[in-house]
């Protein structure tokens, strides 16, 4: 038994001293040898390479090459990887490959180099002889009328994917090394790669091709800047290829832009944003997206616009929204979904350099003509996809440029006069009260998308810069505010301007004035402590419309319950959207106020509050959405915003609105129509039902008026709910129960 144990042994070392390298060596040449045997002898220039030996060789020598590495050590280079790299077999490859000899060669040199690059575990891609022939292998991919167009992009997937698991061979890759150059650096170079033993190309084979760089320009001294690759780089070959009409295709070169943009260290991120043309390329076909938009696509169609996701277009779905421009919409707002994508992604350099590269030479190069032109349809139509772009952006860098775009940077207070500061927020905010009701609608919308973004510079530069001195606040040089409240005959700013209405002929004013009062008078006792009683700001909203204007009581499932729920939803999602924001939960003290002579409120408030005005005159859907607006403001928690927007009990400055002295003059307005009007409230409940769809069209007579009378109603409750559930003091058990809680 001994002797058999030795013998075994005796057999188990003989087997593992020999030498295997030796026979996988001399395998692997052989193979080598029947490659370049084939153009040595063959004379049939058409055979196409499938039908030669030479696929089969590269796989043996393929899979040497993996077996070898696998009985290596991992600082070892086994003798076969060895041959290849000083013998630049796939510098000579890439040559085959370009010639296209035996015809379909490109493909084999691609299968083979991204099979080398995959199963190869060590790195490679920093050796001169693999990154060299890789890149001129990149300069032969997306050439056009490429037949190969899967395999390249493989193969730039998996670059890419080398590239993210060593970052510090992407200089190499994207041929981006700053390098001095001498006057001789032409002959230096030459003379430096005879030393490195450059292998040359037998004379049988095809010419290799020129790969150089585009030219520098020298400087006096001799030296140049950076050399930039020409126009068939990694980048620009990945961008041509995400166009391709191959999903497949273009969904690889999508991914492997991601991979390249996601690379968390910051100096591959700044290669990528300051030395390449990244940024540029992907911008350039955003613009290119925007400009093969019909010009008279449908705003309908582009407000129901689905959420796009960027791969979206690379699936088949037959269920997807057809209409004439969809597809462009959908090709369009995909690569958009890209870029917000790649956004989130990449690094805060590369990814500020893109979002700046889309403001300027998207928003301002190609949009901003656009909204700003004369054509009604072209206007309607851009702000109908701005406001479908603003709804579907997420990364902080883009919306933050969005922001910059449309609003501009300043932060003093607005003049009344001021229309020139920045020109396209003017613009957009007079578009606002447009003679076309649809722009004016769109333009809303827009804002409206803009105020649900977590930004907090939108809402400062809408309103807040304007309100946070407290200029609209009656104040005595002591500095002591006068809180009187509105009903008060003797300090109500707003009884001034209702005298002076010419609506109202004296006995309407004090009879209008009188059931104002009384109203308002239901809810003052009994009181509880605090600035302004919450029971108070609610009741004054819900007791605002009279009784006569009210159908609510006669609709099943109009209650206040659904618009408390609501409210404390949206103001839940509002909190969260401003918790990082750092605002102060007190009012600022009106003694830093400037002059409250000079206050305005502001262009974006004062167009909403004169829209708000105007209720009773403008259509349904116009109505509605400027109350989404200014509810969605009343959700902020801002003191000064809830202050100017749901306290109505502040005693304002002479000349000054807030939003409920608004709905006290369209009270006073409603109060002499309903006189005018037989059977009002009839007519009134039947228009709700209307639009409930519980009752079929009918002819009624002021249609408008009604309708503006069920969004008032509406719109109050509405407020009336968000001061529900943003003052602490309610509580349903305690004997300042609100109004509508006790009915």
């Amino acid at each position: 038994m001994d002797m058999f144990s030795k013998l075994t042994n005796l057999f188990q070392q003989a087997l593992e001293t020999r030498e295997p390298s030796v026979n996988l060596l001399d395998s692997f040449v052989e193979h080598w040898k029947g490659i370049t045997n084939y153009y040595i002898e063959t004379t049939d220039e058409t055979r196409p390479v499938k039908q030669t030996d030479i696929p089969w060789r590269l796989k043996q020598m393929l899979d040497i090459l993996v077996y070898e590495e696998g009985q290596q050590g991992p600082e070892e280079t086994g003798p076969c990887m060895e041959y290849l790299l000083q013998h630049k077999l796939l510098e000579t490859l890439c040559t085959l490959g370009k010639a296209q000899y035996p015809p379909g060669m490109n493909h084999q040199v691609l299968v083979f180099f991204s099979k080398i690059l995959v199963q190869i575990q060590k790195p490679m891609l920093h050796i001169i002889n693999v990154y060299r022939p890789v890149q001129k292998l990149v300069r032969l991919c997306g050439l056009l009328g490429s037949q190969t167009e899967k395999e390249e992009v493989h193969f730039l997937f998996v670059i890419c994917t080398r590239v993210k698991q060593d970052p510090y061979v992407l200089n190499y890759i994207l041929e981006i090394e700053k390098k001095k150059l001498s006057k001789q650096s032409s002959s230096t170079l030459e003379d430096t790669e005879n030393e490195r033993g450059e292998e040359t190309v037998p004379s049988s084979y095809p010419a290799a091709p020129s790969f150089a760089c585009t030219p520098t320009q020298h400087s006096p001294t001799g030296s140049s800047s950076v050399i930039f690759p020409a126009n068939t780089g990694l980048i620009h070959v990945l961008v041509h290829l995400s166009k391709s009409q191959k999903c497949r295709v273009a969904r690889k070169a999508c991914e492997s832009l991601l991979l390249l943009a996601s690379l968390p260290e910051e100096e591959a991120a700044e290669c990528l944003a300051e030395s390449t043309p990244l940024c540029q390329l992907l911008v350039e076909r955003l613009c290119e997206l925007y400009s093969q938009l019909p010009a008279m696509l449908d705003p309908t169609e582009i407000h129901s616009f689905p959420q796009i996701n960027w791969s979206d277009p690379f699936t088949q779905d037959e269920e997807s929204q057809s209409f004439p421009g969809s597809e462009h919409m959908k090709r369009f707002f995909a690569w958009l979904d890209f870029l917000d994508h790649l956004l989130k992604e990449a690094p805060k350099i590369l990814a500020t350099k893109l979002a700046k590269e889309i403001h300027n030479n998207w928003l301002i190069g190609v949009l901003q003509p656009e909204l700003l032109q004369l054509s009604e349809m072209g206007v309607l139509v851009n702000t109908a996809l701005l406001c479908c772009m603003v709804r579907n952006v997420q990364s902080p860098a883009l919306v933050e440029e969005l922001v910059l775009f449309l609003l501009g940077r300043d932060t003093q207070s607005e003049l009344c006069l001021d229309t020139e500061t920045h020109v396209l927020r003017y613009h957009l905010i007079e578009h606002c009260d447009h003679i076309s009701d649809e722009i004016s609608i769109t333009t809303l919308r827009l804002f409206e998308e803009l105020l649900k973004k977590p930004y907090r510079d939108t809402l400062f530069n809408l309103a807040l810069r304007n309100l946070e001195n407290r200029c609209y606040v009656t104040h005595t040089p002591g500095g002591v505010e006068d809180n009187r409240h509105f009903t008060d005959p003797d300090h109500d700013g707003e009884n001034d301007e209702l005298e002076e209405d010419p609506f109202f002929t004296e006995d309407e004013f004090n009879s209008s004035e009188e059931q104002l009062l009384s109203r308002s008078q239901l809810t003052r006792e009994p009181r509880c402590s605090g600035q302004t009683q919450a029971v108070e700001i609610v009741n004054s909203f819900l007791c605002l419309v009279p009784q006569e204007a009210k159908t609510s009581q006669h609709v099943q499932g109009a209650g206040y319950d659904t618009y408390v729920h609501d409210a404390n939803k949206q103001f839940k999602e509002c909190t969260a959207l401003t918790q990082a924001w750092d605002w102060s939960e007190v009012l600022k003290p009106t003694e830093s106020a400037i002059s409250s002579s000079d206050f305005f409120e502001g262009h974006f408030l004062k167009i909403l509050f004169d829209r708000i005005g105007r209720i009773l005159e403008q259509p349904y859907e116009l109505n509605l959405q400027v109350t989404s607006v200014l509810s969605r403001l009343a959700l902020f928690p801002h003191p000064q915003l809830h202050e100017y927007l749901l306290d109505p009990y502040i005693s304002l400055v002479p000349g000054a609105r807030s939003l409920f002295s608004v709905l006290i003059r369209v009270i006073g307005e409603l109060m002499q129509r309903i006189q005018l009007i037989p059977n009002f409230t009839e007519k009134l409940v039947h228009v709700r039902r209307q639009l409930m769809g519980l009752d079929g069209e009918t002819g009624v007579d002021h249609v408008t008026l009604l309708q503006g009378v069920i969004v008032l109603e509406e719109f109050c409750k509405e407020l009336a709910a968000i001061a529900f559930v943003k003052l602490p003091s309610i509580d349903d058990s305690s004997n300042c129960a609100p109004f509508f809680l006790q009915n």
